[in-house]
């Protein structure tokens, strides 16, 4: 489907804009934050790819309780992520539909 694999490469580079802007509101400079997201984009979807474990488990591995990286997450599940994709992969698809009615 178009909405998840042909769209999904410029879903993934927003979030590492979205994630350098914001180590470089947290006083990185470029480079560095740039650095920062790539990497770790680049090493999730490498441990990603050669993982058998599902993503919700793997993003378990690396979340202590309690922890810095649970409070982030808790943030970002709060902000309802799983709803905005559905309204994002819909608007994919009805832009779709009406370019193919055309």
């Amino acid at each position: 489907m178009a909405a998840v694999s042909g769209s999904g490469p410029a879903y993934l580079f927003l979030y590492v804009e979205e994630m350098t802007a914001a180590a470089m509101r947290l006083g990185f400079d470029e480079d560095q934050a740039r650095l920062l997201a790539q990497g770790t984009v680049t090493g999730a979807a490498e441990l990603l790819a050669r993982s058998d474990e599902d993503p919700a488990q793997l993003r378990r591995n690396v979340t202590s309780p309690k922890g810095t990286t649970e409070q982030a997450v808790l943030v970002l599940q709060d902000a309802n992520w799983g709803e905005l994709f559905d309204r994002a992969l819909a608007a994919n698809v009805r832009r779709s539909e009406e370019l193919a009615a055309q």
